[in-house]
């Protein structure tokens, strides 16, 4: 008896985990929060090659207000141009961020000064600040030692990464001038060589790493 029950633990044991869920943050304004419809998928199929992580294929998506917004480790907000919460919407937002969810913007182009306005209703107290390249987000997976990598070119400008954080830990990553999803994206549509594809997949792959591991 001793030997099946030993049995049933070593199956139960070694049986995979059941797929984790992330979702893509779906957000009134007018901006395109639907940019880049191949870039998790892709990411998530990297991830899932490359750093051990069982997500499920296909994201969901999510609005910033749903109670559903829970379920979710990670969720990613993306588009260009305006960006609108309601109070409502803020109040959810804080809610999840506080209770352990993350929150990654990645500025397609366009989203700067409407995200920094937006993020005020979700932490009135709090402000976006440029993480170090010492943060261990640059470093969960692949070592990043300059920090956010270059993927996509808009204004000349270097890539920066802010955050908000809770008791040190950081809750929403803000990744801008950098267009990390450009890089995750099919390689026909953006025609990024190689390597530079491969930058914005490791880095992608840390911060969701980060995500689930802090």
């Amino acid at each position: 008896m001793k030997k099946i029950f030993l049995l049933i633990i070593a199956i139960f044991c070694s049986a995979p985990l059941l797929a984790q869920k992330i979702a893509v943050l779906k957000y009134s304004g007018g901006g395109d929060w639907y940019s880049n419809p191949t870039a998790l998928p892709n990411l998530i199929e990297f991830s899932n090659k490359n750093i051990n992580t069982a997500i499920e294929k296909k994201p969901e998506t999510v609005t910033p207000g749903a109670a559903d917004i829970f379920q979710y480790p990670y969720i990613h907000m993306t588009g260009h141009g305006n960006v609108f919460f309601s109070d409502e919407e803020a109040e959810n937002l804080r809610k999840y961020l506080l209770s352990g969810g993350f929150l990654h913007i990645d500025d397609n182009y366009g989203m700067n000064e409407y995200i920094r306005k937006e993020l005020k209703k979700v932490f009135p107290e709090k402000a976006l600040t440029e993480l170090s390249a010492d943060h261990p987000v640059f470093s969960t997976s692949y070592k990043f030692p300059n920090g956010l990598p270059k993927i996509h070119e808009h204004d000349n400008k270097p890539p920066q990464a802010f955050g908000l954080f809770e008791n040190e830990r950081l809750v929403c990553l803000f990744t801008y001038e950098s267009d990390l999803g450009d890089g995750w994206e099919n390689p026909e549509i953006h025609n990024d060589p190689e390597e530079v594809r491969l930058k914005a997949l490791r880095m992608g792959a840390n911060i969701l790493k980060y995500a689930f591991e802090n």
